[in-house]
């Protein structure tokens, strides 16, 4: 039987010689090599098949040294599978997105499951689109990271393929939803500044189409109010959720005059934004002014001064949504739950 192994082997590397292309080891070759049938070949690498170990032995030494790689696409469709699982993230090179997608990596390796990437950016016509190609593309399952799809076109997809999404609140059939607590991360952000004594606290908003930015304002507000503190519109401005944006919002504050001795922006890159708009006005952070973000990205425990936040756990909600559409894949009933918000204090702030 090695004999024959090798002769298949040589043959291919024969053809390498004259200039051919080598072909591609098949698992009718297998097979050959084995002295099984390719149904049985077939069925091993299925995990379907009940055969002798001598069988399973021989199998695999053919597949080792004719160096035969299995087609996971072709194995899927045989069994109504691709091993494929789509994922519709907002922005591929987003620090706050980027530890999900790590997260999903980590819980599919080892599972036989691939992910499959696309960006939908903040737009509901372009996130449909990629809703689109990931369906031709026939993963078995969808992972959706927040975005602007609505609750309709999320359920209509849930109908024919299992879908988690994150970001929201909603029960569908095949949909399993996990929610990060935006609006008891806002209060408890704002919360820390008045602990600190203090009054005046600006605040930079994300994006008010995002239902994250929209909780994590209410939340500002709500422990302004609970504090007998005045909710105070002109202290409020939009971002965009860039650096960027940051430093721009918190130029504008400081061009209109607004007085403040304390900003929490709705997230950890505005935060470094304004931050460096305040150091560029030789206002020192946390000297003259406080600062908080949002996320507890990985880069906010390294700016100078280390950044105070709000840790919102992406790494664990990347690991839980691939958990959970694992489990729908299994016919089973997802248990996944976020974890709620933490404050972590470091430099940023301080005592007014």
């Amino acid at each position: 039987m090695t004999k024959k192994i090798r002769l298949l082997a040589d043959t291919s590397a024969r053809s390498d010689k004259v200039g051919k292309v080598p072909q591609a080891v098949t698992l009718a070759m297998v097979a050959r090599a084995a002295g099984v049938s390719a149904s049985t070949v077939s069925r091993i690498l299925n995990g379907t098949a009940v055969v002798s170990d001598a069988k399973k032995r021989a199998i695999n030494d053919a597949i080792d040294q004719l160096g035969f790689i299995p087609n996971p696409v072709a194995r899927g469709l045989a069994g109504g599978r691709t091993f494929s699982v789509g994922v519709l993230t907002q922005t591929l090179d987003s620090p706050f997105y980027g530890a999900a997608l790590r997260g999903i990596e980590e819980s599919l390796r080892g599972t036989g499951y691939s992910p499959l990437y696309v960006s939908g950016h903040w737009d509901a016509v372009e996130e449909s689109r990629c809703l689109h190609l990931l369906r031709s593309r026939r993963v078995d399952g969808i992972i959706v990271l927040t975005g602007g799809l609505s609750d309709q076109a999320l359920q209509l997809c849930a109908r024919t393929l299992p879908v988690v999404v994150t970001g929201r609140a909603l029960k569908a059939p095949g949909l399993y939803s996990l929610l990060f607590d935006d609006f008891g991360g806002g209060r408890l952000a704002t919360q820390h500044l008045i602990e600190l004594g203090h009054r005046q606290i600006a605040f930079i908003a994300g994006d008010n189409a995002h239902p994250d930015s929209i909780k994590r304002h209410a939340g500002y507000r709500a422990a302004l109010e609970a504090a007998g503190i005045s909710y105070d519109p002109a202290l409020v401005v939009s971002g965009a959720y860039t650096e960027d944006s940051g430093l721009e919002a918190v130029e504008n504050l400081l061009a209109a005059g607004q007085k403040f001795t304390a900003l929490f922006a709705a997230n950890d890159q505005m935060a470094v934004g304004a931050s460096l708009g305040l150091y560029r006005r030789s206002i020192g952070v946390p000297q003259h002014i406080s600062v908080i973000g949002f996320d507890d990205a990985q880069f906010s425990a390294y700016t100078h001064p280390p950044l105070s936040t709000i840790h919102q756990p992406m790494l664990e909600l990347g690991r839980l949504a691939a958990q959970a559409l694992l489990q729908l894949l299994a016919g089973q009933k997802p248990t996944a739950k976020v974890p709620a918000p933490r404050l972590v204090a470091r430099e940023s702030t301080r005592q007014i």
